[in-house]
């Protein structure tokens, strides 16, 4: 595969054995499943507790608890257990009182309230999965998303977010969280301050990335550990969302929350989408995110290298990131075996 560099990032001769993930969605379990299967390192994966929607706002509702989705996703992403556990706990039911409710959301209910808080029964559940690595809540508090519009409205609730944003046709100008500040839960630091590479995204920005950073305590140790950090974009944007934000967009949004982190490298697609799929997307509202000749000028003044390929791939008529494609460019970049 060949990509294109730009910038300059001094960790040339820096083995690379632990890495941490930060994000959320189904685009984090995505790349996990890339590192996982190509490569011999610690992976972590911080996982963003905004959400409050479906099975897992259910749940939190309900129980009290954080909400599970993001983190089963990632569990069964780094599960090493037979296939048919992991389809058991990726069961939603279809019917009934348990309509549209997980299994594998469920058990995590279930262990939360058997070890005594959410951790530990990750803890739990990850041994039962032969977990290759550690997934951990990126804080141990329920955390309230909510969204300042472009037109001056303000939306309470992850879930929430984006059925406003599109009913009201104003994009979001910003994001924080209500209720006070979340504090950085232990594991994830622990894991911050053992790394050697940082991975963020990909995933939805405001809703899935930005979200960690609205925690106390994130920012101030990624500045601490100062290792190699990498941000990886999206093949679309979102609609309503994120529409009309370019590739340079995505960053400078970005770094507006990570108070001094340094972006050392960033990786987007450029491989266009055929005409069909394509159509289907921009019909929705959405659009395809690729670097201009003006976002290459934009990051050799950052000084943030810029790698970019064929880094997609369809599936079920949606496009997804291609989780080897950007494992293999992460490993030629910062030497992953």
């Amino acid at each position: 595969m060949k990509t294109w560099c730009s910038g300059i990032v001094s960790y040339e001769n820096t083995p690379m054995t632990n890495i941490v993930v930060i994000g959320g969605g189904t685009g984090l379990s995505v790349l996990l499943r890339g590192i996982k299967s190509l490569f011999n390192v610690n992976i972590t994966a911080v996982v963003s507790v905004a959400d409050d929607g479906g099975s897992s706002g259910v749940l939190r509702e309900d129980l009290g608890m954080l909400p599970p989705g993001d983190v089963r996703s990632c569990l069964l992403a780094l599960a090493n257990e037979e296939e048919g556990m992991r389809d058991l706990l990726a069961y939603r039911f279809s019917g009934g009182r348990l309509h549209d409710q997980n299994v594998g959301n469920i058990i995590i209910a279930a262990a939360t309230e058997i070890y005594g808080n959410f951790e530990k029964g990750i803890e739990k559940i990850s041994d039962l999965l032969k977990v290759s690595g550690r997934v951990v809540p990126v804080c141990a508090e329920k955390m309230t998303l909510c969204a300042e519009l472009e037109n001056g409205n303000i939306v309470v609730g992850e879930s929430a977010i984006p059925h406003v944003v599109r009913r009201e046709n104003s994009p979001i100008s910003g994001v924080f969280t209500a209720g006070g500040i979340a504090q950085l839960s232990d594991t994830a630091r622990k894991a911050i301050r053992e790394s050697d590479l940082v991975i963020i995204g990909p995933g939805s920005l405001y809703t899935s990335i930005i979200p960690n950073f609205l925690t106390n305590g994130l920012t101030e140790e990624l500045i601490k550990r100062d290792v190699a950090t990498i941000y990886i974009g999206n093949v679309m944007t979102q609609p309503y969302e994120t529409s009309g934000l370019g590739v340079s967009d995505h960053i400078r949004v970005l770094r507006s929350y990570l108070e001094g982190v340094k972006i050392h490298c960033t990786i987007w697609n450029t491989m266009a989408l055929e005409a069909d799929l394509l159509e289907t997307y921009t019909l929705d509202g959405a659009g395809q995110l690729m670097p201009t000749e003006e976002d290459r000028i934009y990051f050799e003044q950052e000084n943030i290298e810029l790698i970019t390929g064929n880094f997609i791939e369809s599936y079920k008529g949606y496009v997804r990131h291609n989780a080897k494609a950007v494992a293999e460019a992460i490993a030629c970049r910062f030497q992953l075996t």
